[in-house]
């Protein structure tokens, strides 16, 4: 018995700005990126969500927002 499972995470760029801040690490300036995250299971859509990622432009590390 085979199973065969298709799943995929397809990840789609909306926009960017430049965010206010900068980076913890090294001083650069931090960029907003809207970001569209959809999950298929069998060419299905299953979750569709429209995230915002942070990232600094001269070190290009990912910074995450804490309340």
């Amino acid at each position: 018995m085979c199973l065969v499972f298709l799943c995929d995470e397809k990840e789609r760029e909306l926009g960017r700005q430049q965010a206010p801040g900068s980076c913890p690490c090294c001083g650069g300036k931090v960029e907003a990126m809207d970001v569209d995250i959809k999950w298929t299971f069998c060419f299905l859509t299953i979750c569709h969500n429209i995230k915002r990622r942070y990232s600094c432009t001269l070190c290009s590390k990912r910074l995450e927002m804490y309340n």
